[in-house]
């Protein structure tokens, strides 16, 4: 999640996270939950989710950012190349507004943001789904994560803190989400490798090779 940045001297992300630190994951897969916080910085956070595909190569990668204007959690679908013109908290902006100079225009996550929405249900709190996460430097570290770590990577972005939505409601909506987008994680995976299998099944005349079993 990300540090302090404009006039958000607390930002609800951070505080979500160290709620979901404290409850863990509360499933039975053996999954280590490791918390982060980033600053709003766009050349501190290319180097350090560099550091994090390469040093820790996790599974999944969950990005969680503050939309000031959300009523709602959003479920964020893909990343975006350009358009990144507003100044981080040093005032600096990507050269021409691109994250990397040569990279596609959109990136997707493997895991269906729309069916994570779907699924999941926290009371009190309403989740929705997003193809476009804003042109700051959340979109800017979700492309980057996308890129490094090839769409195992999600954005959720979270609304600021209230009464209604308090950090430990945000925790646990936290929670509910990763699990569910773990399980997603999980089928995508499968079917990806039974394609490969089938593949490999398949010769140009047609017939199996060797004894492969599905």
């Amino acid at each position: 999640s990300f540090g302090p940045f404009r006039q958000h001297l607390v930002n609800s992300s951070w505080e979500a996270v160290k709620e979901l630190s404290k409850l863990g994951l509360g499933s039975d897969r053996e999954v280590e939950l490791r918390t982060l916080q980033l600053p709003v910085d766009y050349r501190e956070v290319k180097q350090r989710v560099t550091r994090i595909w390469e040093d820790l190569q996790p599974q999944l990668a969950v990005h969680v950012g503050l939309d000031a204007t959300a009523k709602a959690i959003v479920l964020e679908q893909c990343g975006k190349n350009r358009g990144y013109r507003d100044a981080d908290i040093r005032g600096f902006r990507p050269d021409r507004g691109v994250c990397l100079p040569h990279g596609p225009e959109v990136i997707t996550s493997r895991v269906s943001m729309k069916t994570v929405s779907r699924r999941v249900a926290v009371e009190g709190v309403e989740v929705a789904f997003s193809r476009d996460a804003g042109r700051y430097v959340c979109d800017y570290t979700y492309y980057l994560s996308l890129h490094h770590g090839n769409g195992c990577a999600v954005l959720v972005h979270v609304p600021p803190l209230s009464r209604w939505l308090p950090a430990s409601l945000l925790g646990k909506a936290l929670q509910v989400i990763i699990q569910e987008m773990l399980e997603e994680t999980e089928k995508a995976r499968a079917q990806s490798l039974v394609c490969r299998k089938l593949n490999l099944g398949d010769s140009s005349q047609g017939e199996p090779i060797g004894g492969l079993l599905l």
